[in-house]
């Protein structure tokens, strides 16, 4: 089979488990790694067998078909539009980039070049959202007609090694959860034509309290709760919350569709897995409905493989540029939304990208 040869961009902390699946993947040949911090390249490299390069040198290299942008968010572009320029296909971490103009920038010059991208999450990809799709299509809850996603927690100063981004423009709960849980609505119900929503910095400044970096005080420029509402062009309506001001955590639900004749709850959309439940008008208990679909573990990398598949056979690819587009108008519209205090049009919109074959042996993505 051909296969396409992948560079990675960015050895940072999501970095590791890229290295662990994309070789069981038979389309993908990982051959090297950059990082403006060469000793992580060297490191990551030398743990997972590849060769460690400057971002220049794996740009320039002939070799590599698909550069893997795991880099922060505030250069998601830059490195984008970089591996574009070299005649490289780009899948890039979420989000796609951090302002509008830059992702618009990034597709068009793809575009111009006949060049695909690819952008996070695919975890919509898994057995657990796959699962929950075909429920939708099959009419287990008859039409959907609205729907609630949220996440609510405390921030990731508590965890995280290097919490700073994550409170900076393009950072936030929004910016970084949002993609998951958009991108599963996306998928289960398409174009948002919408969207309203009311954003704030409730905590000026956080204090770091993982050990290695104990007590460092975080500036706050972006909002830590987000609350918004999406009118589909299809019809149903859904309310969405992001936050990071709850550090007690909440006893919300992931995802629930609601349908005419029934609920669906999705599984966490930042895991390939889970277990989907259906309540039916007139039911009193909740169903747990087995999955039908492969990827139920941390399968990162699918998408990119599933890019790679498509370049080969010339299909669409579903983790795809126009997606993330659409999931990161929506993420600014809700924050214009609260700013500016009124509903804002979407202009973008998508395509649904099909859904994943059923029965296919793992590591393979097309018949």
């Amino acid at each position: 089979m051909k296969q396409l040869t992948v560079g990675v961009i960015g050895c940072g902390n999501i970095c590791g488990i890229y290295f662990t699946n994309m070789p069981t993947f038979s389309v993908l040949r990982v051959r090297a790694c950059a990082d403006i911090d060469m000793a992580k390249a060297h490191e990551k490299a030398e743990e997972h067998g590849i060769i460690a390069m400057t971002v220049e040198e794996i740009l320039a290299d002939p070799e590599i078909d698909i550069i893997l942008n795991l880099t922060i968010p505030k250069v998601h572009a830059e490195i984008a539009l970089r591996a574009i320029a070299a005649g490289k296909h780009v899948y890039n971490e979420k989000p796609l980039a951090i302002a509008r103009e830059d992702a618009q920038h990034i597709l068009a010059a793809a575009a111009a070049k006949g060049l695909r991208v690819g952008c996070a999450p695919d975890t919509v990809l898994g057995a657990g959202h796959q699962t929950c799709r075909k429920l939708i299509a099959d009419g287990w809850i008859g039409t959907p007609v609205a729907a609630t996603a949220f996440m609510v927690g405390g921030g990731p100063e508590d965890w995280h090694p290097n919490p700073g981004f994550f409170y900076q423009v393009g950072g936030g709960p929004m910016f970084d959860m949002g993609p998951y849980y958009l991108t599963s609505l996306l998928s289960f119900l398409g174009t948002v034509r919408r969207v309203t929503g009311s954003a704030q910095i409730s905590y000026p400044e956080r204090i770091a309290s993982n050990k290695d970096i104990f007590g460092t005080r975080i500036p706050v420029e972006t909002p830590t709760h987000i609350a918004g509402v999406l009118d589909f062009a299809a019809g149903a309506v859904a309310t969405i919350i992001m936050s990071f001001d709850a550090p007690g955590g909440g006893n919300l639900p992931f995802i629930e569709i609601y349908g005419t004749q029934g609920t669906l709850s999705v599984p966490d959309p930042n895991y390939f897995g889970g277990t989907p439940r259906i309540r039916r008008g007139g039911q009193s208990e909740w169903t747990d409905i087995p999955l039908t679909y492969n990827y139920t573990e941390n399968n990162r990398g699918l998408g990119v493989a599933d890019m790679a598949t498509a370049i080969i056979s010339g299909r669409p690819h579903r983790a795809n540029g126009e997606m993330a587009y659409h999931v990161l108008d929506i993420m600014h519209a809700i924050h214009d939304s609260s700013r500016e205090g009124k509903h804002v049009d979407m202009t973008s919109s998508i395509t649904r990208p099909a859904p994943m074959v059923i029965d296919m042996l793992v590591g393979i993505l097309d018949e």
